[in-house]
């Protein structure tokens, strides 16, 4: 047999060789290459697993000795998983997934390897023209081969096979036979690079598994975004240990260019007090690190499962809430104790939405019987920072455009707050920060006379991760806020090839749409804005109480899923989240007129005119977040109005339908 794999994409299988190769060799011989490469103490279950998948393999590919190669145990880093069998054939991708000593054909199975086919499609440039057949394969079941056939989407992924042991030979032949792609050169298609999309709770995963940004960096991102700028976090906070220096820095970018990420992968390299950049993640975003933390805890368990530990999983859970902490914990902690809190680097994601002075001294007065407290949130965070006698670092994630709620500062008074009260600490500030949907214009020209301060072009995230199949999605949602009609047209024409968005008046016809996009376990769900109370004719309540860590992260069988379509989720539930695939609800809070976009809250038993400039932007930001949350594409509903109903009069939603329609959005 062949040795050691050179190639990246070979190195990731457990075992790697050609057909004739796996043919040749004993079982040992497999088992010990298998056992060597593995990441985890080997348990007798997961050994006999192997045994019987290699003696199934050298009894089925008996004849294609020359055709292809074999990779066991292959690893996907950006779900954290291992595809039990990619094998390559002549013009076919096979991916294997089986259930040993299982009868049955499980739609859990079913969507598994249909997710793994569709991870190599999306994210391995080698695969992005390859058919790819995915085989469910239960080695308990007999006399089993399900149909071959494609979906809709015609991208070369087959819809995935069920099928029993003995007939795996025949069913290898029926696709061959099927399927009309060009040759695939196995060393070819190892030397193509993988450059996954990872969703917020897939990276959180795979970095806090110690898996490193480079490998979930995307192809857009790949350098310029993801690697230099953690590199350039990463620079600063070496700087200000050494040199015994505070720093704060602002890091900028669109919405889904993964902010969130490389502040994860900052405090994934320094978890735990001992290291001595002891770093914590904090977000005032509840249904983010509810979600997040409960993602990591269930990994942890299922990990730790695998590597044949046991763990409780409130012990999970503790070490996962010390590396993820809401802010309002954090600052709770703070108040507490006047001593400097145990890490030294502080992560504030979406640091645009600390609260502001009266918003922060309203909370104090009534929940924490602390009159006259006389700091903003940034302040009050900084100053707790400002309590180690060396150093201290705070890095501020920063989203143009998604204050959302009433008493968030927005990112001058983070500038401000410096300026104040901190004149020793250096300040680094992408060099973005000064572009309108940021809001800090003002606040930094304070910065012009002061000493410490560096503008870096490395802090500013370019580039849309969310949207994999469309870069310039993020582009769209802004020009039509904008109204910018022409501008919006013409992107709209880029996104549409590889980002369908479609726009329907029957919210019927959308909840069809999506469930024909989305395949495995592609995540699909309604999203609504927070104001959007005139939709109960349609059964959506923006009041009935929903659960986001059930919508996100619950299978399809679970009824508060996001796969039921029951539950909608508002801006607050979704922001800094993402689905695949998203159906958005228009309601007559946010209405398109000649005058432009007229926003209106709902008070009583009627529509009430928003006359603040502040609530006005919370509203159109709302409505931002909402359109930005899907990675693979959308549907618009704008409900037809009803003319015996004074509180949905057309008028209210038609003038929206018709703008819509104006740029070119294809009709369900």
């Amino acid at each position: 047999m062949s040795s050691t794999p050179t190639s990246a994409i070979a190195r990731r299988a457990y075992f790697s060789a050609s057909i004739r190769e796996l043919l040749s060799a004993s079982t040992h011989e497999v088992l010990g290459r298998l056992t060597r490469n593995s990441e985890f103490s080997v348990e007798p279950t997961q050994r006999d697993a192997w045994v019987e998948q290699i003696a199934v393999l050298q009894r089925s590919l008996v004849g294609y000795e020359e055709r292809g190669k074999v990779y066991f145990e292959f690893v996907v880093p950006r779900l954290g998983k291992r595809i039990d069998v990619v094998l390559l054939i002549d013009h076919v991708l096979f991916v294997l997934e089986f259930k040993v000593g299982e009868n049955d054909f499980t739609r859990s199975g079913i969507d598994q390897v249909w997710d793994y086919a569709l991870d190599l499609k999306n994210f391995h440039e080698s695969s992005h023209s390859a058919s790819i057949a995915p085989l469910l394969i239960a080695t308990g079941s007999r006399e089993k081969l399900g149909a071959i056939g494609t979906t809709k989407h015609n991208d070369g992924v087959l819809c995935p096979i069920a099928v029993s042991p003995e007939n795996i030979a025949q069913c290898i032949e029926q696709v061959l036979l099927f399927c009309d792609s060009g040759k695939i050169d196995p060393l070819q298609w190892e030397q193509g690079r993988y450059k996954p999309t990872p969703s917020i709770v897939e990276a959180a995963t795979a970095l806090y598994a110690q898996h490193s940004v480079g490998d979930l960096a995307s192809k857009a991102a790949e350098k310029k975004d993801l690697d230099v700028t953690s590199a350039a976090v990463n620079a600063l906070i070496q700087v200000a240990r050494d040199s015994k220096i505070k720093a704060l820095c602002f890091v900028t970018g669109v919405p889904g260019a993964g902010k969130t990420l490389v502040g994860l992968n900052v405090a994934t390299h320094h978890m735990g007090p001992s290291s001595d950049l002891h770093s914590v993640y904090l977000s005032g975003n509840g249904p983010l690190v509810a979600i997040l933390r409960e993602a990591l805890t269930r990994d942890k368990q299922l990990r730790e499962r695998e590597a044949g530990n046991k763990i409780r999983k409130g012990e999970a859970r503790q070490a996962v809430e010390a590396f993820i902490q809401n802010v309002h914990h954090f600052r709770d902690d703070c108040l507490k104790d006047p001593g400097p809190p145990p890490e030294h680097v502080a992560i504030f994601d979406e640091a645009q939405r600390a609260w502001n002075k009266d918003q922060t001294a309203s909370f104090m007065l009534r929940k924490k019987n602390r009159p006259h407290f006389d700091q903003s949130e940034p302040e009050f965070l900084i100053s707790c920072l400002d309590r180690h006698g060396d150093w201290a670092v705070v890095v501020c994630l920063v989203g143009g455009g998604q204050e959302i709620n009433t008493g968030e500062a927005g990112i001058g008074e983070w500038i401000a707050a410096l300026e104040r009260s901190f004149p020793d600490w250096h300040i680094h500030v992408s060099s973005r920060l000064h572009d309108e949907e940021y809001g800090a214009g003002a606040a930094l020209q304070a910065l012009v006379q002061r000493e410490h301060v560096t503008f870096n072009d490395d802090l500013h995230l370019s580039v849309s991760m969310r949207s994999f199949r469309a870069e310039k999605q993020s582009l769209f949602v802004k020009l039509m806020l904008d109204r910018d009609r022409r501008g919006a047209s013409d992107v709209l024409k880029e996104v549409d090839a590889r980002y369908p968005i479609r726009l329907t008046r029957d919210l019927a016809a959308a909840k069809r749409w999506l469930k024909e996009q989305a395949r495995g376990n592609e995540r699909y769900g309604m999203v609504v804005s927070s104001q959007a109370q005139r939709l109960k004719p349609h059964a959506i309540d923006v009041r009935s109480p929903m659960d986001p860590v059930h919508w996100f992260l619950d299978d399809r069988d679970d009824v508060r899923s996001s796969y039921y379509l029951e539950d909608a989720a508002t801006e607050f539930h979704v922001q800094g989240l993402e689905l695949d695939w998203s159906c958005v609800v228009w309601d007559g809070d946010f209405r398109y007129s000649d005058e432009g976009w007229q926003p209106y809250s709902f008070v009583g038993d009627r529509w009430q005119h928003i006359r603040k400039d502040e609530r006005k932007n919370y509203l159109k930001n709302a409505y931002r977040v909402l359109l930005t949350r899907a990675r693979q594409g959308m549907v618009i509903v704008v409900p037809y109005g009803d003319e015996q109903d004074h509180t949905r009069s057309p008028g209210f939603y038609d003038g929206t339908y018709e703008y819509l329609k104006s740029l070119g959005l294809r009709l369900l």
